[in-house]
């Protein structure tokens, strides 16, 4: 009897040590410290089942682009500051920031006593004017036959343009005020003028509120157009010479997006600004597409030529603490691969690869090129 307890034990150990055995030839991955140089070990099953993939430096065409900052601005045409042309006050104002407006809409109203006054000396003289358009017809017919005298024709000639002339002038102040001519000479006279808008677009500011004195030299709203936007950007002297039209740049907007934004550069600046840099005007392609405020800043990228480099897949590439590693294969025996975690230095990047400028470290070097982020960041 005891020597079946012996055998029974003994069958647990054996049986005990085969599955450890077992658990160990199942492990994939082997652990490692984070620090550079320790390799991870990789089954061909975990190689195959991640779909993981090594590949080898390649050389890659890369753009060369000069670094610049900006705003999204709009052409002087599609921006407008509304004033009055005489002071009054504001009698209605029914707008706020924000609001959309079309072009010869009403946005306020400004009201003052003068207005009266001008429509009142414009009625007067409207009147006296048929009389002394008469009076001057009448002596310019006498002179010709010779029955006045040339004085008393210069006279009335003198009377009556002078008369012509103060009516248009106060007919285009009316029209200034928006105040029909035609409609005063019909009696109608009113203390109110409207102010319209000069353009289609939203309002961006408004500076007056109801009861508010507006004058002249006051702006009461300002309008900007977005229909079309474009780029404004400040380009460093050291780098204009390398910036001409037609030029692709790269473009996004931090404070609002991630997202990345195309142009092409359309205008350069003749002239330097007193920061020693010059105005690029750029226009966005695809512009309709996104909505774009103006006065957002921007940072971009002009596009001057293009130039080969050694680079490696944006996915073989892992940066922690901000520094970059990539997975290098050290050896394969059997069905496991070695991998060792290297740091390298990096550079640009575009479509997808990143330039390596440490290149004679990893010359003839094969990569982990997918599946190195998992991995690494264990």
């Amino acid at each position: 009897m005891q020597r079946t307890y012996y055998k029974i034990i003994l069958l647990s150990v054996l049986f005990s040590f085969y599955n450890c055995g077992k658990n160990e030839r199942e492990k994939t991955v082997v652990p490692s410290d984070e620090h550079p140089g320790n390799t991870i070990q990789i089954s061909q099953t975990q190689f195959e089942t991640n779909q993981m993939h090594l590949g080898v430096l390649e050389e890659k065409l890369f753009p060369n682009t000069i670094q610049v900052s900006g705003i999204v601005d709009v052409p002087p045409e599609n921006k407008a500051v509304v004033n009055a042309s005489m002071g009054g006050y504001v009698k209605s104002m029914p707008f706020l920031e924000g609001d959309l407006i079309k072009k010869g809409q009403r946005l306020l109203t400004i009201e003052n006593p003068e207005f009266v006054t001008l429509q009142q000396n414009y009625s007067e003289i409207h009147e006296r004017l048929t009389f002394l358009k008469s009076e001057y017809e009448r002596q310019k017919t006498m002179v010709a036959e010779k029955i006045t005298s040339q004085k008393s024709f210069l006279k009335a000639e003198s009377e009556y343009k002078t008369a012509l002339a103060t009516y248009n002038g106060l007919q285009a102040q009316l029209k200034l005020l928006h105040i029909s001519p035609t409609s005063v000479e019909k009696g109608i006279i009113t203390a109110v003028a409207p102010i319209y808008a000069p353009i289609s677009g939203s309002i961006t500011k408004v500076n007056v509120t109801k009861g508010s004195y507006v004058s002249p030299a006051n702006p009461i709203v300002e309008i900007v157009d977005n229909s079309h936007i474009h780029l404004e950007l400040s380009v460093f002297e050291k780098d204009i010479m390398s910036v001409k039209k037609g030029q692709k740049i790269k473009f996004n907007i931090p404070e609002a997006s991630t997202e990345n934004f195309t142009a092409k550069v359309h205008l350069v600046g003749s002239s330097i600004e007193e920061n020693r840099t010059i105005k690029v005007h750029a226009h966005i392609e695809n512009e309709t597409d996104h909505r774009f405020l103006t006065g957002m800043f921007v940072e971009a990228f002009i596009i001057t030529n293009s130039s080969r480099a050694k680079a490696v897949p944006d996915e073989a590439i892992v940066v922690v603490d901000e520094k970059a590693y990539v997975l290098i294969l050290v050896k394969k025996e059997a069905d496991i691969y070695h991998f060792e975690q290297r740091e390298l230095q990096i550079g640009e990047s575009s479509n997808g690869y990143t330039i390596v400028k440490d290149v004679e470290r990893f010359s003839g070097t094969q990569f982990l090129t997918k599946g190195a982020f998992s991995l690494l960041r264990e």
